[in-house]
């Protein structure tokens, strides 16, 4: 992986744990927030197109077959993370998601595009997805009788968060490569695309997110120009790096925020914590190499 590649994966990951920390809790809010996040995001980038390159092609047929697949597929994401949030225990459908999403992603990305990383590269990157898995599973208390006699809803939902996660990865990344398009165009146009989808989901809560957006207006706003960011950084650096590296890279920001919880908000099992942090911290140097 070139130096800039990787300095842009890294300074997304940084983005993405910094938004998550700030708008801890807010987030539980589900579809107002999120509805919130796509208004917001919007408002706050589209500004930003005309001097990044506007759409980065003429060609509009494909800007719009791109960024509207990609918005149904985000969608789609954060509609069976939710479901999978309600039926199942959290860290499960956290840890699945995190784990299953890269390794798809990369196996996919070899398989399908043709990329080749080197032996070290895949090393690495089989460390990282270990290491986020770990921290996943720190806080999964044991399963009741009930649980161990039936298939686990969140581990099913983790499964198929993960599949959403690889697929949205590889479209963005066939999309932002084969059509030249600029990524800051393609994130706002996702977005964009993404309102109408959560408008109907709040169609009968508006109260809740008018009070959404007056209570917390300033973490709405650190996501509305945080999250684009931390996304747009990646999909630059899918132009110029392999997807099989740059997907389980970008979940370097699981284990910042997992050692935010260690040393500020002193949550339990630090040691189990750091020991996986250091996994993934094994990983990026070996993808740095």
């Amino acid at each position: 992986m070139s130096s800039l590649a990787f300095a842009l994966v890294i300074a997304a990951a940084v983005t993405h744990a910094a938004w998550n920390v700030i708008a801890h809790g807010v987030s539980k809010a589900g579809m107002p927030f999120l509805w919130w996040g796509a208004v917001g995001g919007t408002v706050v980038w589209i500004g930003v197109i005309p001097v990044t390159g506007g759409l980065g092609t003429d060609d509009l047929l494909a800007f719009l077959l791109g960024v509207g697949v990609s918005a149904v597929m985000h969608v789609v994401y954060m509609a069976v993370l939710q479901r999978g949030y309600r039926a199942g225990n959290l860290s499960t459908v956290y840890a699945t998601a995190r784990g299953t999403g890269p390794f798809l992603s990369v196996l996919v990305a070899v398989l399908v595009l043709g990329e080749r990383p080197s032996q070290v590269a895949l090393i690495g990157v089989a460390a990282i997805i270990l290491g986020v898995v770990a921290i996943g599973v720190v806080d999964r208390g044991r399963a009741d009788a009930s649980t161990r006699r039936r298939i686990d809803p969140g581990l099913v939902f983790g499964l198929l968060t993960g599949v959403a996660i690889a697929a949205y990865t590889i479209w963005d990344a066939h999309a932002v490569r084969t059509w030249s398009l600029s990524p800051v165009a393609f994130m706002v146009g996702t977005m964009l695309l993404e309102i109408p989808f959560y408008s109907i989901g709040v169609r009968r809560r508006w109260s809740a997110v008018w009070t959404l957006g007056r209570t917390q207006w300033r973490r709405i706003v650190a996501f509305s120009i945080l999250s684009p960011l931390s996304y747009i950084l990646v999909l630059t650096a899918i132009q110029v790096a392999p997807v099989a590296l740059v997907a389980p890279l970008r979940e370097v920001s699981v284990v910042l925020v997992s050692l935010f919880g260690v040393f500020v908000l002193k949550e339990s099992r630090p040691g189990w914590r750091i020991a996986a942090s250091a996994v993934v911290a094994v990983g990026i140097v070996l993808l740095a190499l």
